[in-house]
């Protein structure tokens, strides 16, 4: 199987990665720090280190090419994003999140979707957070953007059905994943390992899951912030973001 995953220099991606490499697939990994993707390259011949900056106004033609370089791609993995607290509402912070994890997110996945549709079907899986179950005032546009992923997501899932393009379509939500995007100086509840939520990200991934919150103790807990009327939610104090 071919894959090509985006956001792989670093965090999820990167351990994600190594699994798909592991297990002797054909793997693309893509990201702006070449030095990073040149070492997952060293692992096995099999593996070829492409640079991509989704935020750069040539992102779609470049990912385009890395889909049909090397035979037909089979899954597209998006693991790139940002995120970070801003209760001062930092434009410059709400704009950048805004264009990497809404605007390069859209980007990339319109593309994929538009490959695998031109071309017999795939499997597109994404990264998104239980972050986007609810708003975060700690970090507004995080959150927001996370919520932006899961709909979108599901929309162009039911876009598959509706035009048969055979895309199947896999959201993971993790909860906190101890990885660059959280603050070190900050204590995380339920904090995962990098290596564990890379290991249930991969099985759901294999399993073509349609999403996945990364694990179960998260499972429970965006259900029970589900249950959370929006009186009572905009009460709370909640300081942390998740990845």
């Amino acid at each position: 199987m071919k894959v090509v995953i985006t956001g792989a220099s670093s965090g999820l991606g990167r351990e994600v990665a190594k699994l798909f490499i592991k297990d002797g697939h054909k793997v693309t990994v893509c990201a702006r720090r070449m030095e990073l993707l040149e070492e997952l390259a060293a692992l096995s011949p099999e593996v070829t280190a492409q640079y991509l900056d989704i935020d750069s106004p040539d992102c779609e033609q470049k990912l385009q090419t890395i889909l049909e370089t090397g035979g037909k791609t089979d899954l597209y993995f998006h693991a790139s994003g940002i995120g970070c607290h801003n209760a001062e509402l930092d434009p410059n912070l709400e704009q950048k999140v805004l264009n990497t994890n809404c605007i390069g997110f859209a980007r990339c996945i319109d593309t994929a979707f538009n490959y695998f549709k031109a071309n017999g079907g795939g499997h597109i899986a994404a990264i998104s957070s239980i972050a986007g179950t609810m708003g975060l005032g700690a970090a507004p546009s995080y959150s927001a953007s996370k919520a932006f992923n899961n709909t979108y997501l599901q929309a162009l899932a039911q876009l598959s059905t509706m035009t048969d393009a055979k895309v199947g379509i896999t959201d993971i939500r993790p909860g906190f994943v101890k990885t660059a995007l959280l603050d070190s100086k900050r204590n995380y509840p339920m904090l995962m390992s990098v290596e564990y939520a890379a290991r249930r990200i991969y099985k759901a991934i294999c399993r073509k899951k349609r999403y996945k919150v990364i694990d179960w103790r998260y499972a429970i807990l965006v259900w029970l912030w589900r249950m959370i009327p929006d009186w009572l939610w905009v009460r709370l104090k909640i300081d942390a973001h998740q990845g």
